[in-house]
């Protein structure tokens, strides 16, 4: 056989194996993701973001109190302590939809909300928008449309927490009145109540898996619900109280207080694995040297790149270690105002945050320069899992 012959049957030999390698190396991520192992590494390839890069969206009148990024990353949904709800796209940053907030008692007018809006959920699908207020009531959207499609009644307090759990249509909510509650969207159903926190619920998240985290406020507790079992495991490691969770992967999960600590933990063991302390720094309050508080966290899902807001006027970008032992500051991005919410695009190629010139739950100070905006900062080294090379065929 010629040098020429074997160098072509080589790079035959070669294509042929190429595929035969992507689909193991996608089982194998499949099979970690499911055990809730994947960590993907992609931390150390992001670039600190250009501040004349970020993208500021103007629209809500009062603070921005939540938003969710659709599953295809090309939408943003916010809502605010006006009421209000805005649908943008995140391409153009133009608003495709809002629905104004009402006065109080309008809700069954067709209005949308008549008090602070407080926290929002969208499905995996992209089919159902949920949004949750401070008078009580979750209400059901078409995500199209932006049309109404029902209102679930139950909670006794402010809904603080929503999350659907991936690939289903089941809603979970959190509130003020201490406890977890389970919905059918598509069917308008309820479906059962938890109880366990010993004060307000301020935070819920969820993945595939038939249970959901809660960030128990000043009761000092991160809680796992175990829905079939009807069971919860707690989890204690922050002195203040936790103000936002979100799970990183089906075992692993992140919080925040207003004691300034981050913690990182394991489904399966009761104390962080890792703990940053004034993650944000100090701050002088009324003359006394304080944390600044943790309003918002967010994960780049199955990977090790996390995000945490206040009000110290950046967003802090950070790695986690192998094993989600450490936490390891990366990037301090500029804005100035209240972070009160954080989501990763589905590719990790940007990163939203939703300022207030007030925390989310409420008005203990205020940071008058701010502006009540979004705003998307793209993240440049591509946070998302690079793709595995093909060989050249030219």
């Amino acid at each position: 056989m010629s040098a020429a012959e074997e160098e072509r049957a080589e790079e035959e030999e070669e294509e042929e194996t190429q595929p035969v390698d992507l689909i193991g190396n996608r089982l194998k991520e499949d099979v970690l993701e499911q055990k809730g192992r994947l960590q993907r590494q992609v931390a150390k390839d992001v670039q600190p973001p250009d501040p004349a890069s970020i993208r500021v969206l103007r629209g809500h009148q009062l603070p921005v109190t939540c938003l969710v990024i659709s599953p295809d990353d090309r939408f943003i949904f916010s809502a605010s302590k006006d009421g209000s709800l805005i649908k943008w796209d995140v391409e153009s940053g133009k608003r495709l939809c809002v629905v104004p907030g009402g006065k109080k008692g309008t809700e069954e007018q067709h209005m949308g909300h008549a008090s602070h809006v407080l926290c929002m959920a969208i499905s995996s699908d992209g089919k159902y928008l949920a949004t949750g207020d401070r008078n009580k009531l979750i209400m059901i959207w078409d995500t199209v449309t932006c049309k109404r499609l029902h209102i679930f009644t139950g909670h006794r307090d402010a809904v603080s927490g929503l999350s659907f759990r991936k690939g289903t249509h089941q809603l979970y909510s959190a509130s003020h009145d201490r406890c977890v509650k389970v919905w059918n969207v598509a069917e308008n159903a309820y479906v059962e109540t938890l109880f366990g926190h010993q004060d307000v619920v301020t935070g819920l998240d969820s993945l595939s898996r038939e249970c959901c985290v809660t960030a128990g406020g000043r009761d000092g507790t991160v809680r796992l619900w175990k829905i079939p079992e009807e069971s919860q495991l707690v989890f204690y490691g922050h002195q203040g109280s936790i103000d936002c969770i979100q799970l990183i992967n089906e075992e692993h999960m992140v919080s925040g207080a207003d004691d300034g600590s981050v913690a990182l933990w394991g489904l399966t063991k009761k104390k962080p694995l890792a703990l940053a302390r004034q993650a944000h720094g100090m701050q002088d309050a009324q003359g006394l040297q304080q944390p600044y508080w943790i309003s918002a966290v967010a994960a780049l899902r199955n990977s090790d790149l996390l995000a945490t807001g206040s009000h110290s006027a950046s967003v802090k970008l950070w790695k986690c270690g192998e094993g989600f032992r450490k936490l390891e500051p990366l990037w301090d991005i500029p804005l100035v105002g209240f972070v009160n919410s954080l989501k990763f695009s589905a590719a990790g190629d940007f990163l939203v945050a939703g300022i207030g010139q007030e925390h989310r739950l409420g008005r203990w100070w205020r940071v008058k320069e701010a502006k009540n905006s979004i705003c998307i900062i793209p993240l440049k080294g591509r946070a998302a899992a690079p793709s595995p090379e093909v060989p050249d065929s030219s």
